[in-house]
């Protein structure tokens, strides 16, 4: 078993202790009901332990029917609250674990929507995510095992003092004088005891923390079988992969992964399995032969004092009950600080991830308020690097954008454009450099007031399955006259009269079986509405009309000036052809901008990257126009 860095058991604790810090404040009333019910749980055994002896007791004395009647009714009183009590807190309980999942998965929500899109684009903070899921879903290491670790503590701890609290008697009721076994009231009798006690409870505690421990340490292959499992039991049936998995029969290469994968992680000769045959198997029954000796010795010693006459037949009832219950307590005591010292591994990856650092400089200056939308941003001498690269995805770029000007960006795949839109926007910081607005580093200015003077439709953008409406507005309030105008000026108009509830409609039937199902052009016009419905002074467009057909493109182009307005446009496209709308074009290659000027200007520099560009898809265009005259007419 490969041997990793071992966390003090000390760290151990913090880390839960801050666990059940976090969930007190997200899932608020959780670890009270968890308590209260553990406790009362804890104690009800022992009270029955109790009355049950006192009972015997009576029966095998003197008899006397009013002190069965009051045992007996001390006996059903106190069983029936406690048992009253023990369905009040579970309801409780069973109440706030079913929104548990909800609660915690807020926590990491949370996290992910206010972090800096830098830090969670990182690919380290989608792998500390992605651990965080797949320990969950092996075996509930994490948060749902902390709430598990505190509910067993509990348990355990009122247990231990309830049978306490019944075995004192034990010890103390002395052996008479006369009997051959007054050796039992020897003062380092007691001692003796309680260390035969606590080291067999130790040991058995031991042997089946170890043998937990062997599945913790098969968790990275058990995450990948979840994520096998993920994918290809349920991701792979989705609608967008369902006509491949038809025409090209995928369902059996699935199941074969699954089969196979499954067979090597839990078949026979799998680590798991030889565990499980090996030294998980010895270590189990090893903890359960001690326990089973513990109380072999337990009945001996308290069967000899009650026949040396130390006390009665039902007090036997009550001993032999409680200190084989105390021994159970202790030795699941420490298997639940074992299982509190596994689970600081699966802590460790949960807290990594919730103090993720946010690395961008947060800006207190307000951006001005300017009905004439007058904002004029700058690059001067911009470079960047991606964390963990070492290559520049910009170098060197400056460049200033002219107010109210329909600006393209052009350039062969990575080449830098969206890396100069990710930074426009502040999505990331530059690495040298610096980026203006009104002459002022962006920086300086509050980040969600900077990002008000954008308006974006990525190439990724995403739709909700919510209405039509609050997907244009991007909130729950609505506008609708607004709205109706922005998706009739993007070109939505006739597909938005022929919608059965208009800006009610819900997009896909995810939440409403009169939801509709839209193409991927009709998505990119909900999608630039949106951005016009934002009526932000900067619009930004990439790739707009990659998913229209050539009329709906055609449409898009010659109404730009009227979905613009007056606002700055920036627009990145592969197609040299719809550029020649624009006043300015920007020429991007290896991360620098190596020409500027309109699309006349640079088609005189034959030598240029924009000419070499557009004379290959011109060739494309004319070669295939000469196939299409070539080919025989039916």
């Amino acid at each position: 078993m490969k041997t990793e860095k071992r966390i003090p058991l000390s760290k151990a604790f913090s880390l839960h202790y801050r666990a059940f810090q976090i969930l007190q404040k997200n899932c608020p009333g959780l670890l009270p009901s968890i308590f209260f019910h553990s406790a009362v749980g804890a104690v009800l055994p022992y009270v029955g332990i109790y009355f049950s002896a006192q009972l015997l007791n009576e029966l095998a004395g003197e008899r006397r029917a009013q002190s069965l009647w009051m045992w007996a009714l001390l006996a059903a009183a106190s069983t029936m609250i406690l048992t009253l009590f023990k369905a009040v807190f579970s309801r409780w309980k069973n109440q706030k674990m079913g929104t548990f999942q909800q609660d915690t998965g807020r926590i990491y929500v949370d996290k992910l929507l206010r972090m800096d899109f830098c830090v969670l684009d990182d690919s380290h903070t989608h792998d500390l995510h992605s651990q965080i899921k797949q320990n969950d879903n092996w075996m509930g290491w994490g948060l749902y095992r902390a709430t598990m670790i505190f509910e067993e503590l509990v348990e355990a701890i009122i247990g231990i003092l309830s049978a306490v609290s019944l075995t004192v008697g034990l010890f103390l009721l002395p052996v008479p004088g006369t009997s051959s076994l007054s050796f039992l009231n020897h003062p380092l009798f007691p001692v003796a005891a309680l260390v035969v006690l606590l080291l067999f409870s130790f040991l058995s505690s031991i042997c089946a923390t170890k043998s937990d421990s062997y599945w913790i340490s098969t968790a990275e292959e058990q995450k990948f079988l979840n994520r096998l499992y993920s994918f290809f039991g349920y991701t792979v049936h989705g609608r967008d992969r369902a006509l491949d998995m038809r025409l090209y029969d995928q369902q059996e290469i699935c199941s074969e992964i699954l089969m196979t994968q499954g067979q090597e992680m839990f078949g026979r000769g799998s680590k798991i399995v030889r565990y499980a045959l090996g030294p998980m198997g010895l270590l189990m029954a090893s903890a359960s032969a001690i326990s089973a000796v513990f109380i072999g010795l337990s009945y001996l010693f308290v069967c000899l004092k009650a026949w040396a006459g130390a006390f009665g037949v039902g007090s036997v009832t009550q001993y032999v009950g409680a200190i084989t219950a105390l021994s159970s307590n202790i030795t699941f005591l420490m298997r639940v600080l074992g299982e509190l010292y596994n689970n600081a591994k699966p802590m460790e990856t949960v807290f990594a991830f919730l103090d993720l650092p946010d690395r961008m400089y947060q800006g207190t200056l307000t951006t001005e308020k300017r009905s004439d939308r007058q904002y004029e941003v700058e690059f001067r001498d911009v470079s960047f690097r991606y964390p963990g690269t070492h290559e520049y995805a910009l170098r060197h770029v400056t460049m200033k954008f002219r107010i109210g000007e329909r600006l393209a960006i052009v350039g062969r795949n990575g080449s830098g454009k969206t890396t100069f839109i990710k930074l426009l926007c502040r999505l990331y910081d530059p690495d040298e450099g610096e980026i203006l607005l009104n002459g002022i580093d962006i920086r300086k200015y509050n980040y969600q007031d900077y990002l008000r003077v954008f308006s974006v439709v990525f190439q990724d953008f995403q739709l909700l399955p919510f209405p039509l409406g609050e997907n244009v507005a991007a909130s729950y309030t609505v506008d609708r006259e607004r709205a109706e105008h922005c998706l009739r000026v993007a070109g939505f108009g006739d597909r938005l009269d022929s919608m059965p509830d208009g800006l009610d409609t819900f997009l896909t039937r995810d939440f409403s079986e009169k939801g509709v199902t839209v193409s991927g052009g009709e998505a990119q016009k909900i999608a630039l509405a949106r951005a016009l419905y934002r009526d932000a002074p900067f619009i930004i467009l990439d790739e707009p009309t990659a998913a229209l057909d050539p009329v709906a493109e055609y449409e898009v182009y010659t109404h730009f000036n009227d979905l613009v307005g007056d606002k700055t446009a920036v627009y990145i496209s592969h197609r040299l052809s719809s550029c020649r709308f624009c006043d300015a074009i920007a020429v991007f290659d290896h991360g620098q901008i190596v020409q500027q000027g309109t699309h006349e200007s640079l088609l005189q520099d034959k030598n240029g990257v924009y000419a070499a560009l557009w004379e290959a898809q011109a060739q494309y265009y004319r070669e295939h126009q000469e196939v299409l005259e070539d080919s025989p007419q039916e």
